[in-house]
């Protein structure tokens, strides 16, 4: 039986869109997207909005890839808090946990890399999930708080796919 001070917390977790790795840019962590990311990732948000899971909060790598990602589906959803960190660039289940606390109520995107979200998804879900570039992991889970939801098991509900989007 659920505890009645559990909160229920919608979660996406999202690679960034398709990066350029031919741009020059010079380091990984300067990576910008090429023009198919720079197509889906509206798409993904709209999909987002349709479906009743626009974030009220967006957690973020600092990575150039993953902020054009966001910029270009923040133009598609309602305003955001958002916040950028080193933590996540190329971060993982325990590095979300330690960033959501901060974290407000509602649904929260964070905008991640490979392997690390592939990973989070599997070990919260129990279910192995792929996650190619800009896809969308959908899940809910439960908890007094987002630190403790995290240490809990997410269902999950869908994982949006830009090439099965209309």
């Amino acid at each position: 039986m659920a505890n009645p001070q559990d909160t229920r917390h919608r979660l996406i977790l999202m690679r960034h869109a398709k990066s350029d790795w031919n741009s020059g840019a010079g380091p990984d962590h300067a990576r910008p997207l090429n023009a198919r990311g720079r197509r889906d990732a509206p798409r993904v948000a709209q999909a987002l909005l349709a479906l009743g899971w626009a974030p009220v909060h967006v957690h973020t790598s600092d990575a150039q890839r993953t902020l054009e990602t966001w910029s270009l589906m923040a133009a598609e959803l309602p305003e955001v808090s958002i916040q950028s960190t080193r933590h996540l660039y190329h971060g993982d289940l325990d590095a979300l946990c330690r960033e959501a606390p901060a974290w407000p109520e509602g649904t929260v995107l964070a905008l991640g890399h490979n392997p690390g979200w592939e990973e989070a998804v599997s070990e919260l879900t129990g279910i192995p999930t792929s996650l190619t570039t800009a896809n969308a992991a959908l899940l809910e889970g439960t908890g007094a708080t987002w630190a403790a939801a995290l240490q809990g098991t997410w269902r999950l509900v869908d994982v949006l796919r830009p090439k099965s989007l209309q």
